[in-house]
């Protein structure tokens, strides 16, 4: 029986059960839809780094005497296109649960039973597919330790090798259109990570070697203490099971912090799930009654990383010299724009979108609702983070805004980087703070008073 294998956001053969699936039917076409609706809002690093993935697919493919075939459109003509091409009878996926996915393929399903065509869900990004962990009343967790609990108790299946003996399938066999992967030009100044799953299981192993100073080196943005795996996750070029799978013979405290990490993955993904018009509005739909600044000047210098806060602008310059951020400055940055700039934390969430190469609605839209007091779990607005005593605390030498922030990188000429006098300021050119960090917090607090109960 012939089958479809429609890759979305897992983008590997090895450890895929959808591309299991599909093999065990009998001959399979790999294929990808370029669709208009995800392509055009990306922005600039996950356009690059797709078409990277994709070809990096593509020659593990032709390593098999196989090839992607890509085409270009609304998936609910392409796929069932391709799959009446070919005469499949199923088109298989791992399921989506994004609020744009999973209507997507509600609408793909439909359409293939028209033709007669078994739309075939599974497996999913997760280790544990949202909409899995519900509490005593049969609910959806709010808050994420209860949450992570059921969730390591509930497990995930072991990981799979990647299929052999397959049939492969191409569309350039049947005159039906393709088109070619996609390889756009990147903005100066914007370097990427390597794509493709052998470069995510490379990078996983160097993590694996440090993995136990984890707990002590992820909140420095100074070292090189973190995994790097978010985009390898993103396009699920690796599963979280692989990675738990790892994990699961070390008992150290680095080891469990990161799974604990991966449990947040999953806990925001099962939030979004659950509610999905929390991936633009308020989760605690209160706060959109705090007064709020609009968004102009100091949003553009906040972008640019022009804030006069050292560690601010090291991570913005970071986010748009390489398509990520250390999480800790992620939090730094995010509390800035929406506690010291009193500005929407949708702006914020946008820009991120806009340059994350690893940008996933769910981790990206929820972390921001955390730090602005309005989501899950969330931080309490009151507790308004010191850009200054941030940076000292988490970057005490200052390696990682000498790193970033050009105007403060000679030790020479600023002795120091976190909080630099007017006249060192203006000798490098780097401009002076502003806003007044404590009048800006007390303003921000200000606010929140109105919309206490």
């Amino acid at each position: 029986m012939t089958s479809v294998m429609w890759f979305r956001r897992d983008l590997r053969l090895a450890d895929n059960p959808a591309l299991c699936a599909a093999a065990d039917d009998g001959p399979v076409l790999p294929l990808f839809v370029l669709d208009p609706t995800l392509w055009g809002p990306a922005g600039p690093s996950r356009r690059a780094y797709l078409g990277a993935s994709l070809r990096s697919l593509d020659a593990s493919l032709r390593q098999r005497q196989a090839g992607l075939s890509v085409v270009r459109g609304d998936p609910v003509r392409r796929v069932v296109l391709a799959a009446k091409a070919v005469g499949a009878e199923s088109v298989h996926v791992s399921a989506d649960f994004g609020p744009y996915g999973a209507e997507r393929d509600r609408r793909v399903e439909e359409a293939l039973e028209e033709a007669g065509i078994a739309f075939v869900r599974t497996g999913s990004p997760y280790a544990v597919d949202p909409g899995t962990v519900r509490n005593g009343s049969g609910q959806n967790f709010k808050v994420f330790t209860p949450f992570s609990r059921r969730w390591a108790d509930h497990g995930w299946p072991s990981p799979l090798d990647a299929p052999t003996g397959v049939s492969w399938l191409s569309l350039d066999d049947t005159g039906e259109s393709t088109t070619e992967i996609p390889d756009p030009d990147l903005p100066a100044g914007l370097e990427l990570p390597e794509a493709g799953e052998a470069a995510a299981h490379s990078q996983w192993e160097r993590f694996l070697d440090k993995v136990a100073a984890y707990d002590d080196d992820r909140d420095r943005p100074g070292v090189d203490g973190t995994s790097r795996m978010s985009v390898h996750l993103k396009y699920g070029e690796v599963h979280p099971r692989q990675l738990l799978a790892d994990l699961s013979g070390r008992t150290g405290k680095g080891a469990s912090t990161y799974r604990t990490d991966l449990a947040w993955r999953d806990f925001y993904a099962d939030v979004l799930h659950a509610r999905p018009d929390s991936a633009r509005e308020y989760y605690k739909p209160e706060f959109a009654k705090m007064p709020y600044d609009r968004p102009g000047k100091q949003l553009e210098a906040w972008a640019a990383g022009r804030t006069g806060y050292p560690i601010v602008d090291a991570g913005m310059r970071q986010l748009r010299a390489t398509g990520w951020m250390h999480n800790r400055v992620r939090m730094i940055v995010a509390s800035f724009l929406v506690k010291d700039l009193h500005v929407e934390w949708q702006h914020g969430a946008r820009h991120f979108l806009h340059w994350l190469v690893d940008g996933d609605l769910a981790s990206n839209n929820h972390g921001w609702q955390w730090t602005a007091g309005s989501g899950t779990d969330a931080s309490p607005f009151f507790r308004v983070f010191n850009p200054t005593t941030q940076g000292q605390k988490f970057d005490p030498p200052g390696d990682y805004v000498r790193r970033w922030v050009e105007e403060l990188s000679d030790p020479d000429q600023v002795p120091d980087p976190h909080d630099p006098d007017p006249d060192t300021r203006d000798l490098v050119g780097y401009p002076p703070p502003m806003v007044d960090h404590k009048e800006e917090r007390r303003e921000a607090l200000d606010r929140y008073e109105k919309i206490r109960g």
